[in-house]
């Protein structure tokens, strides 16, 4: 009796992996028997994955615009300063004491002391007028500090705050931080990525009832087939796996047009860029795609195509009933 029971165990584990074996077998012959379908109508599958592809490749190009507005935004944040004007009768031991107060400030990383005579010596220099300044009487210009924040409070809100402080001291005449450009700049981009939400949205939606629709017609093109399968026994699961893995093949090629196009248009647009940041003497880079952004990119458009099929196949695969002639 333990002999019986000893042996027949190992036979359930077998059972199991020859049944476990066999579904996979299966859930792979069908998966490239429908890369096989879309391979038969060439005309139609390329032109709905073209489609796919440059529904996928507007959303993903703004993203990545986006995600290099943030970049150049953040660079700027780092690179504020505050310009403190101090007072025309401050003496120049007075200026210094305000600049050892002010460096151990913890939210501040560094201050520079540009005396009234520096100033003026820079402004001759840069103005052209040089020669005009030398009759004056009184050296017009004030003392100035130079304040950088540090990065977390290079921020606009935290900026303000600073600066609010900084012009309690008795030194300071009138501080200057200008970063109402930048708040609006930061809004512009809340603003576009919101678009750009709003655009991906819309458009995935566009991709499901495109490979709905494409899904749709396949069905009915094989109407006939499905109804004598039904006739032999086929579940409804199984002659939709099919399609299911159509839908797919379809996100899977489809996202990767997209990945290609937006590489593509955006090394385009790089090359323009440079003229510009030459002018500016920057040495920005627009970046292109991540492999990571990619992959989820990829993955995005299989999710939107088996969306597609499975909503297809759900409702018309079901209404197909073999007749009795």
């Amino acid at each position: 009796m333990q002999d019986n029971n000893h042996f027949a165990r190992p036979s359930n584990k077998l059972g199991f992996s020859a049944r476990f074996a066999g579904w996979v077998i299966r859930h792979v012959q069908q998966s490239i028997g429908s890369l096989g379908d879309l391979w038969r109508t060439p005309f139609t599958s390329v032109m709905t994955i073209l489609v796919l592809g440059i529904s996928l490749t507007l959303p993903a190009t703004l993203h990545l615009f986006v995600k290099n507005a943030k970049t150049v935004t953040e660079q700027w944040n780092s690179a504020s300063e505050i310009t403190l004007f101090l007072k025309l009768s401050t003496s120049d031991k007075s200026a210094q004491q305000l600049v050892q107060r002010l460096s151990l400030y913890p939210n501040i990383a560094n201050v520079k002391y540009i005396s009234a005579k520096q100033a003026l010596a820079e402004f001759k220099v840069l103005s052209g007028f040089g020669d005009a300044l030398e009759y004056l009487d009184n050296n017009p210009l004030p003392a100035t500090v130079l304040v950088t924040p540090t990065l977390r409070a290079s921020q606009a809100e935290a900026a303000g705050e600073l600066l609010l402080k900084l012009e309690q001291e008795r030194e300071v005449d009138q501080g200057k931080l200008d970063l109402e450009w930048l708040t609006k700049l930061q809004a512009m981009a809340k603003l576009i990525e919101d678009i750009v939400i709003g655009l991906a949205l819309l458009l995935c939606l566009s991709v499901i009832l495109i490979i709905g629709n494409t899904i749709r017609l396949a069905i009915l093109n094989q109407k006939d087939a499905i109804a004598v399968m039904k006739l032999v026994g086929a579940t409804d699961a199984f002659i939709q796996r099919p399609f299911l893995y159509a839908g797919m093949w379809y996100g899977i090629l489809g996202g990767l047009v997209a990945c290609l196009c937006v590489n593509v248009l955006a090394t385009y647009l790089s090359f323009a860029l440079q003229n510009l940041t030459t002018l500016y003497h920057s040495n920005f880079e627009l970046e292109l795609l991540t492999l990571s952004e990619a992959l989820s990119l990829i993955f995005s458009a299989v999710l939107l195509g088996f969306s597609g099929s499975y909503v297809s196949v759900s409702k018309h695969i079901k209404n197909i009933e073999p007749t009795a002639d």
